[in-house]
């Protein structure tokens, strides 16, 4: 068992383990939002060459469907980090107003609920990327344009088990004293 002081100072390595998470959810945050970027340019391109060369950019469709999964992955676990996690919140909100004891106990158990079923995609989600990586499997027209499949599996994979790590921290942040979030106004409850 972890121990800290009166002042709420991290036992040895909680703090860190806390910062590191949330760096890396914001990098994956931020690695998201570049692929959006470069979508709407790619996208942008391919609009421009059908319509000046009669042209269109190869594999425009694939890298899109592709990109699209990625994105999903990329931006979720800071979705919840940061409290923008889609849900429909007015009866825990009532609930927690009301009877707060109560209100803890739902949002934890919605909370391992999501650890339960997102630890079951990543189960089931491993051997996915393991067979796209081992058959080169690949999106596309041979001759025309392909592309791989599998880094789309692994980002699928690494960001279901950030999510989980979230999930798991918004507990942790619940009850531990030291565990808050690196910035201010962050809804964990």
């Amino acid at each position: 068992m972890a121990s800290y002081s009166p002042g709420n100072v991290p036992a040895p390595g909680w703090g860190i383990a806390f910062s590191l998470l949330d760096r890396i959810t914001m990098l994956f945050n931020v690695t998201g939002t570049l692929l959006i970027v470069a979508l709407m340019v790619l996208i942008g391109a391919d609009v421009f060459g059908r319509q000046a060369f009669n042209a269109p950019v190869s594999g425009v469709p694939e890298l899109v469907s592709l990109s699209i999964v990625a994105i999903v992955f990329l931006q979720v676990p800071q979705a919840l980090r940061s409290g923008r996690f889609t849900r429909s919140d007015s009866v825990i909100n009532l609930v927690l107003i009301r009877w707060p004891r109560a209100g803890v106990t739902l949002e934890t158990i919605y909370d391992l609920v999501a650890v339960a079923i997102l630890s079951a995609l990543i189960y089931a989600s491993w051997p996915l990327f393991v067979s796209d990586w081992q058959k080169d499997n690949f999106v596309g027209a041979v001759g025309d344009f392909t592309a791989p499949v599998w880094p789309v599996k692994l980002i699928i994979v690494v960001g279901t088990v950030l999510l989980t790590l979230q999930f798991v921290a918004r507990i942790a942040r619940r009850f531990v004293p030291f565990a808050q979030p690196l910035a201010a106004g962050t809804d964990v409850r």
